[in-house]
């Protein structure tokens, strides 16, 4: 990689882009991020950027609101110090997951975090496994969707389970779910699940495909709470499963979430490393693999104006 780009660390993802960084050979870029005792937030840039390719990895979780405010500001921060692109890498989009209007008076948060980073001056965003694909149309600047499906994919081929079949929590991710049973060459089952409020339960009432003897893979984009997880988990053993693995793209583990895992049938929780700064260590029960890799590759694809979707063959 030349020395035209540079990869700065948000103080959300400051492990991430260090792999990234390895990974494409170039030494971390220069900045800080300074919190005041009022809450305020303050970032500086450390070297100088004019006429370069910036890219500001930055995760976007635990505190959501003071991490995608830094976003905003090393934007700025950026192109007002002459950089001749500001790429905004967001391993995991948290706002995402407001990409509708289904009931009155409330906000498509989504739109509204999109049309924040065009304000700031972004050039584009790259990300990963968005709650809802439809968010890139929120954004009038390129989007490159990453996937961590080929990452978990490989883990999960590495552990050779046997009679394989995969299984997806609810009819959103079916979709994707899908493409998880393409790449392992196996059938799927989907989870009929019940989400009645806001208050991040979820009941699982019943489950779409036979699973009787099968060792299950749930795959999904994120946990939070893992209550979803678990539920299905425990479904899928009462439909006769023989044993329950699972996969998130972005493993969130609120406070309760590790417990919840060690305590439930699942084996093993599989998940990335786009959220570092949970408010709990994964446990023995959960695995972490990395997709500093994927983001290294489609940083420097992009700089050399490469395609990103040969990187997921269809």
């Amino acid at each position: 990689m030349d020395s035209d780009v540079l990869v700065f660390a948000g103080s959300g993802s400051p492990r991430l882009a260090r792999n990234i960084c390895r990974e494409l050979g170039v030494d971390l870029a220069r900045g800080e991020t300074l919190r005041f005792s009022d809450g305020n937030c303050f970032v500086r840039v450390l070297q100088n950027v004019r006429d370069r390719h910036a890219f500001v990895v930055q995760g976007t979780s635990f505190p959501t609101n003071d991490n995608f405010m830094e976003l905003l500001f090393w934007i700025d921060a950026l192109k007002r110090a002459s950089a001749r692109e500001v790429t905004a890498v967001i391993p995991f989009f948290s706002y995402a997951k407001g990409d509708k209007k289904d009931e009155p008076r409330v906000s498509i948060r989504g739109r509204v975090c999109a049309d924040a980073l065009e304000a700031a001056g972004v050039s584009r965003v790259v990300t990963m496994d968005l709650h809802a694909a439809q968010v890139q149309g929120f954004f009038r600047v390129p989007v490159d969707h990453l996937y961590a499906m080929p990452v978990i994919c490989s883990y999960v081929r590495r552990l050779d389970l046997p009679d394989l079949m995969v299984a997806s929590p609810d009819e959103g991710f079916a979709r994707m779910a899908r493409k998880y049973a393409r790449e392992l060459g196996t059938e799927m089952a989907v989870g009929d699940k019940y989400r009645p409020g806001h208050d991040e339960r979820a009941e699982v009432r019943g489950i779409l495909g036979s699973v009787q003897g099968r060792t299950v893979l749930i795959v999904d984009d994120f946990a939070l709470t893992c209550g979803s997880l678990v539920a299905m988990a425990e479904m899928l053993i009462r439909n006769g499963a023989a044993q329950v693995y699972a996969a998130v793209s972005h493993g969130l583990l609120a406070p309760g979430s590790s417990a919840r895992i060690e305590a439930s049938p699942i084996r093993q929780l599989i998940i990335t490393d786009t959220v570092e700064n949970q408010p709990e260590s994964p446990t023995p029960k959960i695995a972490v693999v990395s997709v500093a890799p994927l983001f290294a590759e489609a940083i420097r694809r992009i700089h050399e104006h490469e395609s990103i979707s040969a990187l997921f063959p269809s």
